[in-house]
């Protein structure tokens, strides 16, 4: 099959540099980057209708200290109960991996509530702004999924599919021939605590022998997704930009959950499964956890937009503006 694109081989180093004991990844980069745009985004927004951009930093400590709590608890109780409840220390070991963006999101509206009602903020209001740097913050992470090389999509013949050779998690047995696209690993198989085989990456320069494993060409669903988010960014901001303090309130909120989540629910179709158990899951409901997950907000989001700009005394929301002196910011 002649395909108009070549496939590309992800081989990217998830490691920016090795600062002593510490590592600065692409991850953790991306995953601040986020919040910095964001705040720089919230800050114009804040100006524009004539609120204090002070609140922007407050904010800020809010959604950082909500979406890590949020994201981590969200893998540990959705998707790896049955390691954490043997190893409950393990939860706080977060550079080893496994953020949840259910949980993040949880963890989001949660923050906000906490903020708007110590801080007299309408809280609809709040998360209409929110949600436009909630969009660059996902566009960032799938980024930051893509460099480590993490949940990726089932395998593919679109010439604009990758392979990825550092994901140990999905390599196969090599065939013969091999097939279109496909990449031989220097990997060696190995078996884990709990019983389950899978590979090891030899070190770099290892030959690959006739028997390694294969990567084969799969759906980068990373970028999929960030461009999603890049397209909700455009929308919600464009929206806000028309309207800004006649925003109907909840209008941005309930657009950015339901498209959101509806996506997610479509193109989980096109991933590989993130935990074992999800098979199970897939064969009884036809849905895996990330699916299941995203139902409740999408209905969430149909009411709040149901409703939008509809309450007669409260139309646009409310936040305080400067010329409104707040005697104590409560943090």
């Amino acid at each position: 099959m002649m395909h108009l694109l070549g496939f590309i081989t992800w081989n990217a180093d998830p490691i920016i540099a090795h600062l002593g004991p510490l590592l600065l990844r692409w991850y953790g980069v991306l995953f601040a980057l986020g919040f910095v745009i964001g705040s720089f985004v919230l800050t114009h927004i804040y100006r524009s209708e004539g609120v204090r951009p002070y609140w922007v930093d407050v904010i800020t400590f809010y959604m950082v200290v909500g979406t890590v709590l949020g994201a981590r608890l969200g893998h540990v109780f959705f998707y790896d109960w049955d390691k954490y409840k043997d190893h409950p220390l393990d939860i706080f070991k977060i550079w080893e991996g496994g953020l949840a963006s259910h949980g993040a999101t949880i963890g989001i509206l949660l923050a906000v509530f906490i903020f708007s009602y110590r801080n007299k903020f309408d809280y609809l209001w709040v998360l209409d702004r929110i949600v436009i740097v909630v969009a660059i913050g996902g566009a960032c992470i799938r980024i930051g999924n893509l460099m480590n090389s993490e949940i990726v999509g089932k395998p593919t013949d679109v010439p604009w599919a990758f392979v990825f050779p550092r994901d140990t998690e999905h390599l196969e047995p090599v065939q013969r021939p091999l097939p279109t696209g496909a990449v031989q690993v220097a990997a060696e198989r190995v078996q884990y605590a709990d019983g389950t085989q899978g590979y090891r990456l030899l070190p770099e320069g290892t030959t690959v022998a006739p028997d390694s494993p294969m990567a084969v060409p799969r759906h980068p669903t990373q970028i999929y997704e960030s461009l999603f988010c890049v397209f909700l960014l455009v929308l919600l901001y464009g929206l806000w930009n028309r309207y800004k303090d006649h925003t109907p309130r909840g209008l941005l909120f309930g657009l950015f959950v339901v498209l959101l989540f509806s996506f997610r629910i479509a193109v989980e179709y096109l991933k590989e499964n993130q935990v074992a158990k999800e098979g199970g899951l897939i064969a009884e409901y036809h849905l895996n956890i990330g699916q299941l997950l995203s139902i409740p907000f999408i209905l969430i989001g149909i009411w709040v937009l149901l409703r939008a700009g509809k309450d007669p005394n409260n139309r646009y929301g409310y936040a305080p503006h400067e010329i409104d002196e707040p005697a104590e910011v409560k943090q």
